[in-house]
């Protein structure tokens, strides 16, 4: 079994597409390999982004996270160490597109990728930190990543009509809490695509910490035209452009989670 208060397991998830999620996925999973996490990143959306994000060409993806849920190869098999130190992935390809209706007819359709992520050979490996890039909506992909996670990290773009997406998303943690994890939490709300210039970025800004206070993170990344680059030569921001503020923000937001994570295991140390 996964030793909860060793590895962390947050899911990245927003149903809404456009929001950085993948983004995140693939820069916080590189920042916190590279502040010495040792960092598993699960690719949950068929579209696979976050396998090209770091480098993994098609022919690379022979065993996927299709398989993990699936149960046909064992997990060692499936897990790819990349270029980058530290840093592992679970590749997904299209094949995970007729996922959702093959979890239909499963008894433990939502608890799949617990399952999983309980096998010897992963909990051998003993990662600090697993990542979970889910499809950009609420179907049984996102509900298996939820279930197995102990928190959510939820992507938000400044930008009008941001914050009413959330409300089905909170809700739906709620319902896990109840039904299937009840240690579900809200890892945070990640700002992104910020621009201080905006009015309207700082509005939203106003409103995510007006109506989520701490639950929103003090790092926002902004808007950066290297975010935007790095995946076409289908490496991490980090890389492409090590100095660039999409880098420097996302290192800082590594740093605020490790910060929280401390924090909270020395209180559970203490209590």
């Amino acid at each position: 079994m996964v030793d909860r208060h060793k590895t962390r397991i947050i899911a990245i998830a927003n149903q809404k597409g456009g929001v950085g999620k993948t983004t995140t996925a693939i820069n916080l999973s590189a920042a916190l390999a590279e502040q010495g996490q040792k960092t598993l990143l699960i690719d949950l959306d068929p579209q696979g982004n976050a396998s090209t994000g770091l480098g993994l060409e098609l022919d690379q993806r022979k065993n996927t996270t299709y398989d993990l849920l699936f149960g046909e190869t064992q997990a060692r098999n499936i897990i790819i160490d990349t270029v980058h130190p530290g840093l592992s992935i679970v590749p997904a390809t299209t094949d995970l597109s007729s996922a959702d209706i093959e979890l239909m007819s499963r008894t433990r359709r939502s608890f799949l990728l617990q399952d999983a992520l309980r096998q010897a050979d992963i909990v051998e490996r003993q990662f600090d930190y697993v990542l979970i890039d889910c499809p950009p909506s609420l179907n049984l992909l996102t509900l298996n990543a939820m279930v197995a996670a102990q928190s959510v990290l939820v992507p938000l773009q400044a930008e009008f009509f941001a914050l009413e997406g959330l409300s089905q998303l909170m809700l739906t943690v709620r319902e896990l809490r109840e039904t299937a994890n009840s240690g579900l939490r809200i890892e945070g709300v990640l700002l992104t695509m910020y621009d201080r210039r905006n009015n309207l970025a700082q509005q939203v800004e106003a409103d995510a910490r007006g109506n989520m206070g701490d639950l929103v993170f003090k790092t926002m990344i902004p808007r950066n035209v290297r975010l935007s680059e790095a995946p076409s030569f289908a490496v991490p921001v980090l890389t492409y452009d090590p100095q660039s503020k999409g880098a420097v923000a996302y290192r800082e937001l590594a740093a605020e989670l490790l910060i929280k994570h401390n924090k909270l295991q020395n209180e559970g140390a203490v209590g």
